[in-house]
């Protein structure tokens, strides 16, 4: 049965590849949110409100199954009204990352929209009498302390997110969980192989815990208050 190992190990790589996918698309879509919220402009901090508010409400198994079927479906019917004959096949891979991307992009903007908040509002308005423009203000003040502040929820994110990967054997993406179920079917042996990639995602989240700890190590130094 050894060859049924290598194959979930070899969804496990496609895990790792859809999870940091979907984390970069989600950390760019929470930076954007927050941003929106925090501008003060009427129709851009409603539209993300919007946009946390719905997504944060719908199952990601819903949201998955809309987007890869729903979504294609509206696509090719659109296609279809306008006299075209091109079919849209959507990739699994794609609709899997931009998924779980788009879903968790809503959280990262609520973790980034709190952190920013924490930041005491007078460094940016010393910054700005400096004559820092908007951009250099936010990469050298708001960002590195945004990072610190952010640690914390952005790690818990990105833990529910890997296990969020999951979802995507049901739109046939051949994860790990996919070929975990496939050979437990093949075998009839479903605990072996479903614990095989209980641990392999237990091993993802403790070395992600380990990494994501070191770095915000690094981000609180000198911060710690001293105790008396």
């Amino acid at each position: 049965m050894s060859h049924y190992y290598i194959s979930i190990l070899q969804g496990a790589l496609l895990t790792v590849a859809v999870s940091l996918a979907s984390l970069l698309v989600s950390t760019v879509l929470g930076l954007l949110g927050a941003t929106a919220k925090l501008s003060g402009r009427r129709p851009l901090v409603w539209l993300a409100t919007l946009y946390t508010t719905v997504v944060r409400g719908i199952p990601e198994l819903v949201l998955m199954l809309l987007v890869f079927y729903g979504a294609a479906i509206g696509i090719n019917n659109l296609f279809e009204a306008m006299g075209s004959d091109y079919v849209l096949d959507l990739n699994p891979f794609i609709a899997g990352v931009a998924t779980l991307g788009f879903i968790y992009g809503a959280y990262m903007t609520e973790t980034f929209r709190a952190a920013i908040l924490s930041i005491p509002k007078g460094q940016m308005e010393a910054a700005w009498a400096f004559g820092m423009g908007p951009v250099r203000t936010f990469l050298r003040i708001t960002l590195p302390q945004m990072v610190r502040y952010a640690l914390p929820g952005y790690t818990n994110n990105w833990l529910v997110l890997i296990k969020a990967t999951a979802l995507v054997s049901l739109i046939s993406l051949h994860d790990m969980t996919y070929m975990a179920k496939q050979a437990s079917a093949a075998t009839r042996e479903p605990f072996i192989f479903l614990m095989f990639a209980a641990a392999l995602y237990l091993v993802f989240t403790s070395v992600s815990l380990s990494v994501l700890k070191r770095i915000n190590a690094r981000y609180s130094l000198g911060t710690e208050k001293v105790q008396l």
